[in-house]
């Protein structure tokens, strides 16, 4: 009866024994958070020779009835500036959108930063 005790003991630890090889943890992809000079700010409100001339040409132009989105990209993220009238003046940008080139969110101060930084470049 001792010996199939200290079996059941031996059988019980041999579970316990650690490994010591981990896999690799999968980190994603660092997107850096650079600051630019216009912020929301100075983008919520402009017009779109303004975004023009912080952004460089734009990738889409899209108009629908008064409404235009406007959208900049670069290797870090992708911007729809949403432009609409408000009465009888140039359309604004009333809305942004915001997200990285794979789809991720971004915040869109960032972007916003990103897209200046490459532009003076």
């Amino acid at each position: 009866m001792k010996l199939f005790g200290a079996i059941l003991v031996g059988l019980a630890l041999s579970g316990c024994v650690a490994s010591t090889a981990t896999a690799p943890v999968a980190r994603p992809a660092f997107v850096p958070i650079p600051t630019g000079t216009a912020g929301l700010g100075g983008v919520i409100g402009a017009n779109a020779a303004h975004l023009t001339s912080l952004f460089g040409a734009p990738v889409a132009d899209v108009r629908e009835g008064t409404a235009r989105k406007l959208q900049f990209t670069n290797a870090t993220c992708v911007l729809d500036a949403y432009l609409y009238p408000n009465g009888k003046a140039e359309p604004v940008v009333t809305y942004l959108d915001a997200r990285q080139t794979d789809g991720s969110p971004i915040d869109r101060a960032s972007c916003v930063g990103a897209l200046q930084v490459g532009r003076r470049k």
